[in-house]
């Protein structure tokens, strides 16, 4: 007679009998399929080998810490079986129908990142990818952080000027008005000397003249 855990025994008794037993009856459903040519048989057990798998992944995926959302396991029991890891990677059954094969969808079409028989080297490439999804993660948001830093002087620049008294704006206006461009300056520069040389010129001119006048009256000291 066989020994089954007490329903008045411990619950953790109670739920590693019951998921030993779940395991078991998905290799026996396994096994049976293997039997039998029927396609039903074996899309079943299809779904069978992927729910082992998918039981295995548990642990992995309990770790993550619990803000990421970039993953969404689940089974997907259509034509083609697959257990979905996130939007752009899963797991499918190969054509003989026992080898797991893990894919994902890039930029340059679908590629396998493992391929086994055996449960634990796929479970070991999960994980593997969930580990580089995580760090990928990291980097953008450093990224994120970084460049919102970088934003911040300008910001607090802007801040500032907006910020200023309208006053010290007023005045900082008026002065930029009141000093003439460079250009004027150097014009009324040019100005001035052309008027002093003609000033001289006119005077010198005039006692000149005078001198001349003086000397034919015999105005002069001989």
């Amino acid at each position: 007679m066989l020994d089954t855990p007490s329903e008045d025994g411990p619950p953790d008794a109670r739920s590693a009998a019951s998921s030993a037993l779940q395991a078991a009856l998905r290799r026996a459903r396994v096994e049976a399929a293997e039997q039998t040519d029927v396609v039903m048989d074996l899309r079943q057990a299809e779904i069978a080998r992927l729910e082992i798998l998918q039981e295995a992944l548990e642990p992995v995926f309990a770790a993550a810490p619990e803000d990421v959302d970039i993953f969404d396991v689940g089974l997907a029991p259509g034509e083609r079986p697959r257990l979905f890891v996130d939007m752009v990677t899963f797991v499918e059954m190969g054509r003989d129908r026992r080898t797991y094969r893990v894919m994902r969808d890039g930029r340059r079409g679908r590629i396998c990142l493992a391929e086994s028989a055996e449960v634990e080297p796929i479970v070991e490439a999960v994980t593997a990818y969930v580990a580089r999804r995580l760090v990928e993660r990291e980097r953008l948001l450093v990224d994120d952080e970084r460049a919102v830093q970088e934003t911040q002087p300008i910001e607090v620049a802007r801040t500032m000027t907006a910020s200023a008294p309208a006053e010290t704006q007023a005045a900082a206006s008026a002065a930029q008005t009141a000093a003439p461009p460079s250009g004027r300056r150097r014009l009324l520069g040019v100005v001035a000397f052309l008027f002093a040389f003609g000033l001289g010129a006119g005077i010198g001119a005039l006692a000149v003249g005078a001198l001349i006048i003086a000397s034919a009256k015999g105005m002069l000291p001989l």
